[in-house]
């Protein structure tokens, strides 16, 4: 009987913990850049005397899905978007380097270049990139930033650095909990010329929100299963326990 508890057990706790998992796929469908999470499962037996016929259900591991989102023309000079592989490379809260597909840049005060979470874009020599004042800039689809100033000849465009782009193997990646990439192990990377951007444009989340929808009901049903087999288990054991009493 116990057997029957194990499986259902472990099976209901890792069903609640994919369907968090789900809840944030959904809750980041408008997120700009934002790569979906998977959560894969597989069996595991229990080792020990007298154990091997019980399994446990455990998290093998959370998977990143690293597909091109949907790129949407805005017209403003500070969105981009990676166009196939790659990844903009930014000042991470901690100081290390780390990578975003969330092109949504502004400039701050300061005249640094930072993304929507105000994180500063580096460049090619891992330093920040600061635009002159009263001057706009464009970004080349090679991650050349130029200015252009406010005042005076429009025509004299200065160059103001370029913008750090890496395309390291998608299984050097590791997710951090502020949603930025970085190398496994740490590190920084160097930049990869094949890289290129849209200019203009922001490439958004990668998540379907009807397949999302279809997943939360299909894992909810599974949860709902493993707790009718708990229960079931729990029943068979009273009743067993009453039969023995009376024997």
């Amino acid at each position: 009987m116990d057997r029957l508890i194990y499986t259902a057990m472990t099976g209901a706790k890792n069903a609640f913990l994919q369907q968090a998992g789900i809840a944030n796929n959904l809750a980041n469908t408008s997120t700009v850049g934002f790569k979906a999470m998977v959560h894969k499962f597989r069996s595991a037996p229990i080792q020990g005397e007298g154990a091997p016929t019980r399994t446990f259900v455990v998290d093998a591991s959370v998977a990143n899905n690293f597909s091109q989102g949907p790129l949407t023309f805005t017209g403003r000079p500070l969105d981009v978007a990676v166009k196939g592989a790659g990844w903009i490379a930014v000042r991470a809260p901690d100081g290390a380097e780390a990578y975003t597909r969330a092109g949504n840049l502004h400039i701050d005060a300061n005249g640094i270049v930072r993304t929507a979470a105000g994180m500063s874009v580096l460049s090619e020599a891992g330093e920040e990139i600061t635009v002159p004042p009263d001057n706009t800039i464009t970004i080349a689809p090679d991650g050349v930033v130029s200015a252009v100033p406010i005042f005076g000849n429009p025509n004299s465009v200065s160059i103001v650095d370029r913008v750090k782009l890496v395309n390291p193997p998608e299984s050097d990646l590791v997710r951090g909990d502020d949603t930025l990439f970085r190398t496994r192990g740490g590190g920084s990377l160097e930049s990869d010329l094949s890289v290129r951007l849209a200019p203009e444009t922001l490439e958004g989340s990668n998540v379907n929100p009807a397949e999302v929808m279809v997943s939360m009901i299909s894992v909810a049903r599974q949860f709902e299963t493993q707790i009718k087999m708990l229960q079931l288990a729990d029943a068979n054991a009273s009743r067993a326990t009453q039969i023995l009493s009376i024997t």
